[in-house]
């Protein structure tokens, strides 16, 4: 049985990696969210002399990735000789030579503009409609209402009788590398509603383009890994070994500066990438552990750890995937909503609440920041079982990246000859023990 055991978890292992190299090679597909992606669409809704008026907008229809701080960047390059005549509800980073213009000075003259979202507390001049939210957007299966952004932009500067062509080379940051655009391609023009639903609008030209998000492009090692612990083995599982990337100080120092991504600042003390040292050499850890087991139900505590120095995580949140999902399952402290992955095993996606745990706020020298909750799920006895780490997570990922997990053959064990009666407590078993116990108590009284 121990070999057979053994057999089936190194078969896990080799499948698990098997679907890691074809993740690299699919562009880190992400079957949890197949249809996750940024769309950016530009909507030209009046013409101008020299050019159009658009409302650009980007949406996020990531179910659990979201726009952390700074915001998003977006940038492309212009076809023609266009320039920037205004905007509404964002910025362009730089003006450029505009130095051809002698009466009327455009507002951006460069060839490949960046441009930013504004602060939500700018002035109502500069604001537009859905606009102006510091670049942040919540992912779509936690806020919809805050997955979008939307700016207007005056272009000009072109030949008379011009309709423009679309933008080229679309870029977007959100807020760091990873993302990858498609071309603007023509479609149905966009269609709005209006005086109270019984009117349709039609804008003049859509165009439009999706970009989606690759791990192996966004960063050179992970940023998060899983660590699990059990009431019935006293091992802790730790993440793995160097699972963020090795521990190159001594054993004795508090503080390490991740080997992956060289400092950005002169002063290491207030680097955002100075993080605890540990083995693991992760930003995040996630823990994972089954606290007890009832007749009906079974008890398990989650806790997310930020390592990092100098920096917090606002709006995180955690994506588990197990089969207990499927059943009845009560969150303490979480927010939490289960999402349709089309698996037989279920996906709970879990974010902070707010005033409460939102902010995972970084470490300090006598203690590390940290959230968790406790949950309840409710058992399925033809499913339900301890024994060969079905008790454990298929998956975690932290704000959308992937947490390394650890091996299965270093899940923690059932202690030996426990397996089937531990796991599956029956009702006569209960009612046995609970007859055993009050004749203990009630003994010297009868």
């Amino acid at each position: 049985m121990a070999n057979m055991i053994h057999s089936c978890l190194w078969h896990f292992a080799l499948v698990s990696i098997f679907l890691v190299t074809m993740c690299s090679l699919s562009d880190c597909y992400d079957p949890l969210d197949p249809n996750g992606n940024f769309t950016v669409t530009f909507d030209t809704y009046q013409w101008e002399n020299d050019g159009y008026l658009a409302k650009v907008t980007i949406q996020n229809y990531y179910q659990y990735r979201h726009v952390d701080k700074p915001g998003w960047k977006l940038g492309w390059i212009w076809g023609q000789n266009e320039v920037i005549w205004s905007m509404n509800g964002a910025l362009a980073t730089k003006q450029g030579n505009c130095s051809s213009f002698k009466s009327d000075i455009p507002y951006s003259c460069v060839k490949d503009p960046e441009i930013l979202d504004l602060m939500p507390d700018s002035s109502p001049e500069n604001k537009s409609v859905d606009c102006c939210r510091g670049g942040l957007l919540d992912a779509w299966a936690i806020n919809p209402s805050q997955s979008f952004s939307s700016f207007q932009i005056k272009v000009g500067n072109l030949q008379q009788n011009s309709f423009g062509r679309a933008p080229l080379n679309l870029t977007l940051m959100a807020p760091g590398l990873g993302y990858t655009c498609g071309p603007l391609l023509d479609v149905d023009p966009t269609v709005s509603l209006d005086i109270g639903g019984r009117r349709q609008v039609q804008v003049f030209r859509t165009w439009k383009t999706t970009c989606t998000y690759s791990s192996f492009i966004a960063a050179k090692t992970p940023v998060c890994c899983v660590s699990l612990s059990t009431f019935y083995n006293p091992t802790i599982t730790s993440c793995p070994l160097c699972s963020c990337g090795c521990r190159l100080a001594d054993k004795t120092t508090e503080t390490c500066i991740r080997s992956s991504f060289p400092s950005m600042t002169n002063d290491p003390q207030s680097d955002p990438d100075l993080v605890k040292c540990t083995d693991h050499m992760c930003p995040v850890r996630v823990h994972w552990h089954v606290m007890s087991n009832y007749v009906d139900y079974w008890r398990v505590k989650l806790t997310i750890t930020n390592y990092n120095y100098h920096k917090n995580f606002s709006d995180w949140n955690v994506l588990v995937q197990h089969p207990g999902f499927r059943q009845n399952t009560t969150i303490y402290s979480f927010n939490s909503i289960m999402l349709p992955a089309g698996f037989r095993d279920e996906v709970a996606l879990f974010w902070g609440i707010p005033y409460v745990n939102q902010e995972l706020i970084s470490t300090e020298k006598d203690q590390v920041g940290s959230v968790s909750t406790e949950m309840l799920l409710k058992k399925d006895m033809d499913s339900f079982t301890f024994s060969n780490g079905w008790a454990f997570p298929r998956r975690i990922y932290f704000s959308g990246e992937t947490c390394q997990m650890p091996l299965p053959d270093a899940f923690p064990m059932l202690p030996n000859g426990v397996v089937s009666n531990f796991a599956k407590p029956s009702l006569c078993l209960f009612l046995l023990l609970t007859f055993l116990t009050s004749q203990a108590l009630l003994g010297p009284w009868l």
